[in-house]
């Protein structure tokens, strides 16, 4: 009797190519290649123990706290728009 299976291969969430069990980690649910999970501000390798995340997107903890000082909240510093001038523009929209 022949067994066979098939392992479902796993996509580096940032390259989109294979990722094998001898390059795979995993941050926040995601797969990456090790060489391939960097800061987006900076492009420097990430670890496990040295990045911080914002809504799918990864930071070295650094310039995370750099982004979030400089303007104070984690929309505008990380180039959103202001959470509470989406809730005016939606109301504004509602008042018209």
């Amino acid at each position: 009797m022949r067994t066979s299976f098939h392992l479902a291969k796993e996509v580096c969430a940032s390259c989109g190519k294979t990722v094998y069990p001898m390059e795979k980690l995993v941050a926040n649910n995601l797969v990456f290649h090790s060489a391939c999970f960097c800061c987006k501000h900076c492009n420097a390798k990430l670890s496990l123990g040295s990045f911080a995340a914002l809504q799918g997107e990864f930071y070295c903890k650094p310039h995370f706290q750099q982004l979030f000082k400089s303007k104070g909240n984690y929309d505008e510093g990380f180039g959103r728009k202001q959470h509470k001038e989406l809730w005016f523009s939606s109301q504004k929209s509602s008042w018209e």
